[in-house]
């Protein structure tokens, strides 16, 4: 019997309540990092999911493995607002405003507080970070283009730009607890969303921002 004929093995699926408890473990480890930082206990991340210490440790070999997929979840999610961003252009709706929506529902991802879970003993040229981050990167440069393209958006920015002040605004200040922290990211995220409509006020110093540019530093 040949490899064309031979009966298949069936890998079988995992069952619906592993894959939930899979993916609150994800959700678990996103909000205790945001919270606690990149080094929370692993047990404490089980306590929140409402699993077992073994549940997590079945799903996940590693806490690299476990924060690669809360990026990848982060990243995935990120996507998903983009995408709405291009759906309402699609529908007519205006080019800024989407942008403005999109920036707005990433600053509640809280990317920056997630920076410090790529630090030492995290691989981000992992092939899975590097191709969501490639979809990430080419759909927001888009949205960007055709903001552009409306004449609603200055021409001497680039995508880095944007996602370094989505990320650095997102950041609770050192030392605080900052339990009123979305209502001032969200009112300094406007006033930058500002600054980045045409025509353009001021003439900005230095080169736009790249995010091959900003990897290298």
């Amino acid at each position: 019997m040949d490899a064309a004929t031979a009966p298949q093995r069936r890998v079988p699926r995992p069952r619906a309540d592993a894959l939930r408890n899979r993916e609150r473990i994800v959700v678990a480890a996103r909000e205790m990092f945001v919270e606690y930082g990149a080094d929370v206990p692993l047990d404490e991340i089980a306590r929140r999911a409402g699993v077992g210490n073994a549940t997590v440790y079945r799903h996940f070999a590693d806490r690299e493995e476990l924060a690669r997929q809360v990026v990848l979840s982060v990243t995935d999610r990120l996507v998903a607002h983009v995408d709405q961003a291009h759906a309402a252009v699609d529908a007519g709706e205006d080019a800024f405003g989407a942008l403005r929506t999109f920036v707005h529902a990433a600053a509640d991802e809280r990317i920056g507080a997630l920076c410090p879970v790529l630090s030492a003993g995290f691989d981000p040229h992992h092939p899975d970070l590097l191709d969501a981050r490639e979809r990430l990167e080419g759909s927001v440069e888009d949205l960007m283009e055709r903001v552009r393209e409306a004449g609603q958006l200055r021409t001497d920015i680039a995508v880095g730009d944007l996602m370094v002040a989505i990320s650095q605004l997102g950041r609770p200040l050192p030392g605080t607890a900052c339990p009123d922290m979305d209502r001032f990211v969200h009112r300094h995220l406007q006033l930058f969303l500002d600054g980045l409509m045409a025509p353009a006020r001021s003439e900005l110093p230095g080169a736009a921002a790249t995010l091959e540019a900003l990897r290298q530093h």
